[in-house]
């Protein structure tokens, strides 16, 4: 049999790198191995995979199924392997086209009923892809919205294992299946605060104005109700729209914290609050294995108010 090969996304942080996909087929005793450094929940796609494929109507030969992860040196977390992880052991098995998959960027997780679930973070994952080189990602159907947010990259939306491997040249009916949406939630309107709104406290609008001119840092000291949200929250309306670059790294970091996007790039500066009893690792962001943004990098382009900073209530 034929050597399946294509590729996915290893994300760290927003920065992600393409990782070759490559499947092996061997006469020995029926297992399945995957090796390149996975973590747990990438091990656990075979289960998922062999469960999928089988739901699907397009089962996996029964012998021994080797897949690489290639370069084996970099970290690769979470599920969005699934769908490469299946295609390219179905292009070994020579159960769908070995060129067409090869040539395709696979990104999505698979349910064991073989629907393709939206993953987080798949904005800056499909910008690695095309800056990389790639031409054509396939993505699951929660995702295309976002995922063609990036230009000049072709965007296949599938809503199933078997919907993909019909698009690869396999030879299966279609079957209609209900696609597995992204959130349901929107993206919260931008609520347009203006310092119109304000009566009084011209010395502070002067200051908003100065430091949104000028992109500098505020300290705002008052009693409580002396209007400091109130003057912090309308920050952001004296900023510009952001350019086309920050758009879409605002966009990457709203999709990377698993946030709803929408079909267009966030254009208008953010604003974070977090509470003034906030972690240091809520605020500054990381993680062990998938790294997450904190407020501070939520914020970025934006505007960053921490409440009652220095009231002695804020630990550090």
């Amino acid at each position: 049999m034929p050597l399946g090969r294509t590729s996915s996304v290893a994300l760290l942080g927003l920065t992600g790198a393409l990782v070759d996909v490559e499947a092996d087929i061997s006469s020995n005793l029926p297992a399945f191995v995957l090796i390149g450094l996975p973590d747990a929940a990438l091990n656990e796609a075979k289960d998922r995979v062999r469960a999928a494929a089988t739901n699907s109507g397009c089962g996996l030969p029964n012998r021994k199924i080797t897949v690489n992860l290639s370069p084996a040196a970099l970290p690769k977390h979470g599920s969005g392997f699934d769908l490469a992880i299946a295609l390219a052991t179905l292009a070994a098995a020579g159960i769908v086209g070995v060129e067409s998959v090869g040539n395709v960027v696979h990104l999505g997780e698979l349910g064991l009923d073989g629907r393709l679930r939206p993953i987080p973070g798949i904005l800056p994952a499909v910008l690695a892809a095309a800056r990389g080189g790639a031409a054509t990602v396939m993505v699951p159907t929660g995702n295309a919205e976002e995922a063609s947010l990036v230009p000049g990259v072709r965007v296949v939306g599938v809503a199933s294992l078997r919907d993909a491997a019909i698009w690869h040249g396999g030879e299966f009916e279609p079957v209609v299946v209900e696609p597995i949406l992204a959130s349901a939630a929107t993206l919260d309107p931008v609520e347009q605060l203006d310092v119109s709104d304000i009566v009084g406290n011209e010395d502070a609008i002067e200051a908003m104005v100065i430091a949104a001119a000028g992109g500098h840092h505020m300290f705002l000291l008052g009693p409580p109700g002396a209007g400091k949200t109130m003057l912090a929250a309308r920050l952001p309306g004296l900023l510009p729209d952001l350019d086309a670059a920050a758009a879409l790294e605002v966009s990457c970091i709203r999709s990377l914290s698993g946030l709803p996007v929408g079909a267009t790039l966030v254009t208008r500066p953010p604003l974070e609050a977090p509470h003034h009893t906030a972690t240091a690792a809520s605020l500054v962001g990381g993680g062990s294995g998938v790294i997450r943004p904190g407020a501070a990098a939520r914020a970025s382009h934006g505007v960053l108010f921490l409440d009652e900073l220095g009231d002695g209530k804020h630990t550090s």
